[in-house]
């Protein structure tokens, strides 16, 4: 409340909804930034429908693009950041690894040091599980975002904090609007492997954590979220299709795909190595995470910057996160 907040991938699911939120708040001014027009116009458009007395900006940047992100922070010098951009869908990120780090890792890292360079006072990341022994490219590049915000951390009076939850019911390129359009044109529908589960949560419940754990910060947390049980995704298939008055396999069939490249069967919110801790919410916990070395994260990073050779990019991000388990990497690296 009464702050300047700037909001990165504002058009997104996540970006959208912690608009919504922070606009009942009443802030200073929200920022809403990202790099596609239409999104952006169009939750622009719904939040002055319905908060006519808060003030907006609309602003059309790349992260990746420092130039033009330093004149956004030296114009508004904003107080909160939410940096909900990123590249998500982990199949289109592992074969194209190199945009994925430029997006996922360089550009959360401008927004950072820019966050720092003006001196914001919170900075808070949205990142997943899919960054515990990741086995995914866009995992492991979230994994090393939350590792460049402990080492700005270590050195600024911005407190940088990054917040872990799974999938949200409804986010664009989710698996329940796909299952809705599957059943609407009769079938079939897709499930990659009949054991495969996945944690669950609405968009409003995780933005409501995500801000409250963004209150509790102290700076280089790592939160997590109570996100109930896991669910089998085949279950959730079969529920949706009774929902829609059908029978599955009988009026709409259930056809097995198999695991997509860089996916797992399940997810996790911790690594082995990691305990936490509970904090003053009940659904919010937070992780004990050692930083990596700084001359380790420095070496890593700038070979991530100079190559866009596949294997040099996978061979680097493993040795940034030694739990990474990349089958992409393997027959690489047999060839």
């Amino acid at each position: 409340a009464g702050k300047t907040v700037l909001i990165t991938g504002a058009g997104g699911s996540i970006g959208s909804e912690l608009s919504r939120q922070i606009s009942r708040v009443g802030a200073k001014e929200i920022l809403l930034l990202g790099r596609g027009e239409n999104s952006i116009y169009e939750i622009y458009q719904e939040l002055k429908m319905k908060f006519p007395e808060q003030h907006y900006r609309t602003i059309i940047a790349n992260i990746t693009d420092k130039v033009r992100m330093e004149e956004v922070f030296r114009q508004y010098h904003p107080q909160v950041v939410f940096h909900a951009a990123a590249h998500k869908h982990v199949p289109l990120m592992e074969i194209q690894p190199a945009e994925a780090v430029q997006n996922n890792v360089f550009g959360t890292k401008n927004v950072a040091e820019l966050a720092n360079a003006y001196k914001s006072e919170i900075f808070v990341l949205i990142s997943t599980d899919k960054a515990v022994n990741p086995t995914s490219v866009m995992g492991a590049t979230k994994r090393t975002a939350e590792l460049v915000l402990q080492e700005i951390n270590q050195h600024s009076r911005t407190k940088f904090v990054a917040v872990r939850f799974g999938n949200v019911l409804g986010s664009r390129g989710s698996v329940v609007p796909l299952f809705e359009r599957q059943i609407a044109a009769g079938g079939p529908v897709t499930v990659t492997d009949p054991e495969m589960t996945r944690f669950f949560m609405t968009i409003p419940e995780a933005v409501q954590l995500v801000l409250q754990a963004g209150s509790q910060a102290e700076g280089g947390e790592v939160f997590l979220f109570d996100m109930g049980d896991p669910v089998k995704i085949n279950d959730m298939a079969c529920d949706l299709i009774r929902l829609h008055g059908h029978v599955p396999n009988q009026d709409i069939r259930i056809v097995y795909t198999g695991l997509r490249p860089g996916e797992k069967l399940y997810e996790e919110l911790l690594t082995n190595e990691e305990g936490t801790t509970s904090t003053k919410h009940k659904k919010i916990y937070k992780a004990h995470i050692t930083p990596i070395e700084t001359d380790v994260l420095t070496q890593c990073l700038d070979k991530l910057l100079t190559n866009r050779d596949t294997t040099a990019i996978l061979q680097s991000l493993k040795k940034l996160i030694p739990t990474y388990k990349s089958k992409q990497l393997e027959m690489l690296e047999r060839k």
